[in-house]
């Protein structure tokens, strides 16, 4: 694997995105009803991302896309607060620290867009995710923040930008 590129998605990214949060979202064994698998916005990404104060990115490598994540403001709640979105990823991206540039890439992002805080939600079995979140300054909070549809992600996390 080359040195892979973290970019803004482009419309010709949707299809190949889409392919791989379904692929990550399957192996994990996520419920496809609740979660970003029964998303609308799945196969429109850069569709749904083209909005103020939001944006999503992927990770290419030799003209393949092996993940994404996406900032944007979080749904059904008044107030500066993001969330960060669809952060999956390939195997074959994991492990290299990819996560953790992409998490420095949202909150930066985030924070230009003059949010306060960033809120994600997660799976309990996301065992490796949680630690990035832990790692990157996430503290688990005791419930949801807005309302993002995702009523089967148990697991709440907010930081301060």
């Amino acid at each position: 694997m080359s040195k892979p590129t973290i970019r803004p998605i482009e419309k010709s990214d949707n299809q190949q995105i889409a392919a791989v949060i379904r692929k990550v979202l399957v192996d994990l064994g996520v419920p496809k009803v609740g979660t970003a698998y029964a998303d609308k916005a799945l196969d429109q990404m850069y569709e749904t991302y083209d909005v103020p104060n939001a944006t999503y990115f992927v990770v290419e490598d030799n003209g393949k896309i092996i993940g994404g994540a996406g900032i944007a403001q979080l749904e059904n709640y008044n107030g500066p607060v993001c969330e960060l979105q669809k952060m999956y990823f390939l195997d074959e991206a994991r492990g290299k620290g990819i996560g953790s540039e992409m998490m420095k890439t949202c909150l930066q992002e985030g924070r230009k867009y003059g949010f306060q805080k960033c809120y994600l939600e997660t799976m309990p079995y996301m065992e490796a995710a949680q630690k990035l979140y832990k790692r990157t300054g996430f503290d688990y909070i005791d419930g949801p923040m807005g309302d993002t549809g995702h009523f089967s992600c148990p697991v709440h996390m907010l930081i301060t930008l």
